[in-house]
C-alpha cells in the first residue's frame, strides 16, 4: 500500500463543462446585481415613503388639533346660548307671572 506525498490535480469535466460553469457564474453575477439594483430603488421608496407618512402625520396632528379647537368653540358657544335661553326664560316667566 503506497501512499503518495502529493495529491494530483485532475481535471476530469470537458472545455464545455468549464464553459457551462462560467456561464452559470455570469448569470449569478447578474442576478446579484439586479438584486443589488432592486434593494437601492427599494430603500429610495421606503425613505420617500417615511417622508410621505411624516407630512400625513403632521397634517393629522394639525387636522386634530383644529378639532379639538373647534369642540371646544362649539361648547363655549352651546354654554352662551342655553344662558342666554335661560335669561329669556326667566323673563318670560315673569311677564306671565
Amino acid at each position: 500500500m503506497s501512499t503518495k506525498a502529493e495529491p494530483e490535480l485532475t481535471f476530469d469535466g470537458t472545455g464545455n463543462e468549464f464553459l457551462s460553469l462560467e456561464e452559470k457564474i455570469y448569470r449569478t453575477i447578474e442576478l446579484l446585481k439586479h438584486a443589488r439594483e432592486a434593494k437601492a430603488a427599494a430603500e429610495r421608496d421606503v425613505s420617500r415613503l417615511r417622508e410621505q407618512l411624516e407630512a400625513r402625520e403632521e397634517e393629522f396632528d394639525a387636522v386634530k388639533a383644529e378639532v379639538l379647537a373647534l369642540k371646544k368653540d362649539r361648547e363655549e358657544v352651546r354654554a352662551r346660548v342655553e344662558k342666554m335661553l335661560a335669561h329669556m326664560d326667566a323673563l318670560i316667566e315673569e311677564e306671565q307671572a
